[in-house]
């Protein structure tokens, strides 16, 4: 998580000091040209206050998440990037969407889904935990005024509950689709 979040940071720095230039690499929907967004949106903000925001939320989450593991740590973030990206890139509006907010709340969506599927003490004591200190997010997914891609948010909440059912829960098998 640590050596995201410094990645996050120095893209940043490296994005800041080209006056944000590197923002036309976010997702901008049904674009051709706005289709590698799909790999790129978490990493790019639109200013260092918008990253800072990102940034405790993203650890903590995140590190939730990595306490099940490298394997599924990986695959939830792989499966968050690129589910919500498309999904914004699908349906999103005209717009550039960038931020690692969606990651954010693909990282909720897992943590609440595993423990209501997983349903053991860990898991639902983590499932709470979420719930109580960040539920609040969840107003993240409505449609709101300004510059806040909703999308994104709501994008990355469908993808780590789809994360959380598609990874097999520990000692499991995947699921038939």
């Amino acid at each position: 998580m640590l050596c995201l979040t410094g990645m996050l940071w120095a893209t940043e720095v490296i994005n800041s000091s080209l006056d944000h230039r590197l923002n036309i690499f976010g997702i901008y929907p049904r674009t051709l040209d706005g289709l590698p967004g799909v790999f790129f949106w978490p990493f790019l903000h639109g200013n260092i206050q918008h990253l800072m925001v990102n940034t405790t939320p993203f650890l903590v989450l995140g590190w939730f998440v990595a306490l099940r593991g490298a394997k599924t740590f990986m695959q939830t973030s792989l499966l968050i990037l690129l589910i919500a990206g498309l999904g914004v890139w699908l349906f999103g509006r005209s717009s550039y969407h960038l931020g690692a907010s969606g990651m954010v709340f693909g990282y909720f969506g897992f943590l609440v889904a595993r423990g209501i599927y997983e349903r053991s003490m860990g898991a639902l004591f983590i499932a709470s935990l979420t719930l109580f200190y960040y539920g609040g997010f969840i107003v993240g997914i409505l449609p709101a005024g300004g510059r806040i891609s909703w999308e994104t948010h709501l994008f990355g909440l469908i993808a780590g509950i789809i994360a959380a059912r598609l990874i097999p829960l520990p000692n499991q098998e995947p699921p038939q689709i």
